[in-house]
């Protein structure tokens, strides 16, 4: 007999009823260290003072009134947004699936309006992830998330991750938009080189493709920047963003530059809950937060103290973990055993990890962690990692 809830998670027997900072509290009362964030979501750890009191005193004034009224809140994170980064406009959603939605129907409406309606291809990357909607498994490609749901969206091609090659020579006058990840989260922590990104924005600008980033998962000073890509020095058309930027909170956003946005015209988009007063007005605490460069100053400190001992904890055990990789505090252990394996013995020393494919194990610790908590995680992943030995 199905569940009442539908079926399609494969939960670990957690049910966590509290949470303060970076540790969340199980029903039974066990206190975990939670180094996944709810898959980089809450970036300033749970419970934040400052996003309970924005989330308490926006609802007390207002929930909602949908996009048929101007919002000053929606209309106060756009203008941050805007400050802050390349874009010179931004639509608001619920989650990072809609931004693909949206970024594809952006991308291929830039060309109708030029009088290219054919000109509707996307390029994208093996081992990429962009939501769970129709444009987004058609943008990943993968038979894990595509079968059974065919046919899919047409007008997608796959190219194998880093391959340059096959990059210059599949874009054409028929590619409307290259979409990639500037570090693949479900991948398995795979960053784009930063001479890679420089030559794709390259490669954009000879031929007239628009570049859409997706930083749903690096974004919101998970790299150490405020986005991955600055790191490059360039500037994407379109980016999405969500997961951290909501701090908990469901919340995604849509950023474009005047140009690549013309298409969209009032008609052509909508949402009903997004950029709700509720939404915006912890998005906007957590930007206040996030953009503050003593935080990113603090995160690259914090990442590389991280990464200096998860270089020992994988030196400690070599039957059981291969190499570290990634950026920023979005940290990935690839493993020997099988990354389940890792994450189920961390559930036992009562640490919370992520796996991912490529059998990693993804570290995503709230951008607040504490030294003395790095030095809890890595102690309890190297007892995790010695019970598997």
């Amino acid at each position: 007999m199905i569940a009442s809830v539908l079926p399609t998670y494969n939960r670990a027997p957690l049910t966590f009823v509290s949470g303060q900072g970076c540790w969340l509290t199980e029903a039974d009362g066990r206190r975990f260290l939670d180094l996944g964030a709810g898959i980089a979501v809450n970036a300033l750890g749970h419970a934040h003072p400052a996003l309970v009191k924005a989330l308490s005193d926006q609802a007390a004034q207002l929930w909602h009134v949908s996009n048929l009224y101007r919002i000053p809140q929606q209309q106060a994170l756009a203008d941050a947004l805007v400050e802050a980064t390349f874009a010179d406009t931004v639509f608001f959603t619920n989650s990072g699936t809609e931004t693909c939605e949206l970024a594809v129907k952006m991308a291929r409406k830039y060309w109708f309006e030029k009088g290219d309606a054919e000109r509707i291809e996307i390029i994208a990357f093996d081992g990429s992830f962009h939501g769970r909607s129709s444009a987004g498994i058609a943008a990943a490609g993968s038979e894990k998330m595509t079968k059974g749901f065919g046919p899919t969206l047409p007008g997608f091609t796959h190219l194998p991750f880093g391959d340059h090659e096959a990059l210059r020579a599949a874009i054409s006058d028929r590619t409307a938009a290259v979409l990639v990840e500037p570090v693949q989260g479900e991948g398995g922590i795979r960053p784009l080189p930063d001479a890679c990104l420089k030559g794709l924005r390259d490669l954009c600008d000879e031929t007239g493709a628009l570049l859409i980033l997706d930083e749903v998962q690096c974004g919101m000073g998970r790299t150490g920047k405020l986005f991955a890509h600055e790191w490059a020095g360039i500037e994407p058309d379109i980016m999405m963003v969500a997961k951290g930027i909501g701090g908990g909170f469901p919340l995604g956003a849509l950023l474009a530059t005047e140009s690549a946005a013309s298409g969209m015209t009032a008609g052509t988009h909508g949402s009903t809950y997004g950029g709700n007063p509720l939404g915006c007005a912890v998005g906007l605490e957590v930007m206040r937060h996030v953009a503050d460069p003593e935080l990113l100053a603090e995160v690259n400190r914090k990442a590389g103290l991280l990464r200096q001992k998860l270089e020992g904890l994988v030196a400690a055990h070599p039957a059981v973990f291969d190499h570290v990789r990634g950026a920023g505090l979005m940290l990935g252990i690839v493993c020997k055993a099988p990354n389940t394996d890792v994450v189920q013995a961390g559930y036992d020393q009562q640490v919370l990890t992520v796996p991912a494919a490529d059998n990693v194990v993804r570290l995503l610790p709230p951008l607040t962690i504490t030294d003395d908590e790095i030095d809890a995680a890595v102690a309890r992943l190297d007892t995790a990692a010695a019970s598997l030995a």
